[in-house]
């Protein structure tokens, strides 16, 4: 029986958003806190948008994105707003992200895979996450890449979640999952109608190319 894809929907903006897209199929919504960001929300919109988001479901996790902020900032909002995991887009040290093991997201701006040596650093992850390569932008690019080139990580390393993101949309998504086969797919701006708002047609679309390559890859 072959793995659950999940799907995180990130630059949640509005509650009434995360709301949708748990209801079409989301298993995890990201909350941006990088003040860097068109979607960084203040905490207090943070907690308006997880409570939208649960409305009395179960296993929903929320994810805060975060970049190079003071662990002791990190672990107030972690605890004011509720989150169930924290993903680090910065370039928190190894040591920094360890203090997250059973729920943090290590990022890997690398377009692919970093390597068995550069991997090691981070074995101290719950999870993870490939993304486009870019030396300045933080907490998503928007720009696709080789997502075959994960594959091996994906399908190698089981003691962490591996997540694929970067310019996946309701175009690609099914190439992306099928490509690296990973546990979790990571969406934001190309399933937007402005920054943070998702829109419900490109949502609708995304989540069935989803179902899609569910039904077709092989085990």
């Amino acid at each position: 029986m072959k793995d659950k894809v999940f799907v995180k929907i990130c630059g949640v903006t509005d509650p009434a958003n995360a709301r949708m897209a748990v209801e079409m199929g989301a298993e995890m919504v990201g909350i941006n806190f990088y003040p860097g960001s068109p979607r960084c929300v203040d905490v207090d919109r943070a907690r308006d948008i997880v409570s939208a988001a649960r409305d009395g479901r179960t296993g929903l996790l929320s994810v805060g994105v975060f970049v190079n902020m003071p662990i002791d900032e990190v672990l107030e909002i972690e605890a004011q707003v509720g989150l169930e995991l924290v993903q680090f887009s910065g370039d928190e040290p190894p040591e920094y992200v360890a203090r997250f093991a059973d729920r943090g997201i290590k990022v890997f701006r690398t377009g692919g895979d970093p390597g068995a040596e550069e991997l090691a650093r981070w074995k101290r992850s719950w999870a993870w996450l490939f993304d486009a390569p870019h030396r300045a932008l933080r907490g998503g690019t928007g720009s696709a890449w080789d997502y075959g080139s994960i594959a091996d990580v994906a399908r190698g390393d089981r003691d962490r979640i591996v997540f694929v993101a970067g310019g996946i949309g309701p175009d690609n998504v099914r190439h992306a999952i099928e490509a690296s086969r990973p546990r979790v797919v990571d969406v934001c701006s190309r399933v937007e109608s402005s920054p943070g708002i998702k829109d419900p047609e490109l949502l609708r679309q995304l989540f069935q190319e989803v179902r899609n390559a569910q039904s077709e890859t092989p085990p």
